[in-house]
């Protein structure tokens, strides 16, 4: 028996002929496993958006094809070990604008949690840490067919211990000690103290633009971020490991600013073969531990843009 034909209430004129800019699915669930020559193979339970843009001419999208272009993509990813999850993005992109002929712009985002092996920095024992990685894609008809520009990025959680407060500390700390020492013994005891400041939990993100035929791996993202705090964090950590970590985080105090500049500092010195107008999103996100607010800074510029800057001495 054939099914019945039924409308098409997609199709039909809006009451309102308003163009919506992005429309479609939001945390599309999936598991993907990503192969790595001589390393073990990446497992990830991504959660995938999904959007087309919606001509003021049409009541709606045809939500189905959306979930059902991720599902399609990600089957045939498992026959090509070596496809990135930006390059998944893209392909969704693209097969998107096929099946949403109406549509000028196609959107998708990846989010996952993202298992890396760390060891205690003393005690050395052996730790998962989670973070988490990401990827865009965004696609555009023109004449000249589809273009797809893709993104892949990283949020790690670390530690920043406040410049600020630390210098106040010192400060108080070194008039205490004039009260009954000398200078020069004064100034050896604060060159050998760490002093106190409050500290903060970080979340720093880098989104890199990556060009044709060109590869950039989470991982090497991952080490970025860790390293332009003042500490990473680790999830098992012993009596000798904790004190590790926060003297290192005191002997190394940052603001938000210099987390992002530190940040900038290292993709520039990593990636500088990529093309000046790669587009590279950065930001740190300080949640405070002595205010009810967070702190926050962000830098987007273009490779070339960062390279000047840099090389300059800044924008001037």
């Amino acid at each position: 028996m054939e099914p019945p034909c039924l409308p098409d209430t997609q199709e039909k004129l809006p009451t309102i002929p308003v163009h919506l800019t992005r429309v479609g699915v939001k945390g599309v669930k999936k598991l993907l496993k990503i192969e790595r020559e001589n390393k073990r193979p990446i497992v990830l339970l991504p959660s995938f958006d999904a959007y087309v843009d919606l001509p003021s001419t049409q009541r709606g999208i045809h939500m189905s094809r959306n979930p059902e272009a991720i599902s399609d993509v990600l089957e045939e990813a498992v026959e090509d070990s070596a496809m990135e999850v930006e390059s998944l993005c893209a392909e969704i992109v693209n097969l998107l604008l096929e099946k949403h002929k109406y549509a000028k712009r196609a959107e998708v985002s990846m989010k996952s949690d993202f298992m890396i092996m760390k060891k205690s920095p003393v005690t050395k024992h052996k730790t998962q840490e989670m973070v988490n990685i990401m990827a865009d894609a965004i696609g555009y008809r023109n004449e000249e067919g589809v273009v797809i520009r893709k993104m892949i990025g990283a949020e790690v959680v670390g530690m920043t211990v406040c410049p600020c407060a630390q210098e106040t500390v010192k400060e108080s700390s070194k008039q205490k000690l004039l009260e009954f020492l000398d200078e020069e013994t004064t100034e050896k005891v604060l060159e050998a103290v760490t002093f106190a400041s409050h500290n903060q939990r970080g979340r720093g993100s880098i989104m890199i633009e990556v060009p044709a035929q060109q590869v950039i791996r989470g991982e090497d993202i991952i080490r970025i971020i860790e390293d332009s705090m003042s500490s990473y964090v680790c999830e098992l950590l012993k009596r000798p490991d904790e004190h590790a970590v926060v003297i290192n985080a005191h002997e190394h105090p940052m603001f938000v600013e210099d987390c992002v500049r530190n940040m900038i500092q290292k993709i520039v010195e990593e990636f500088s073969h990529l093309p000046d107008d790669t587009l590279i999103t950065v930001q740190q996100v300080n949640e405070e531990s002595i205010h009810r607010h967070n702190a926050f800074a962000e830098k987007v510029a273009t490779m070339g843009e960062l390279k000047a800057e840099i090389r300059n001495g800044g924008d001037k």
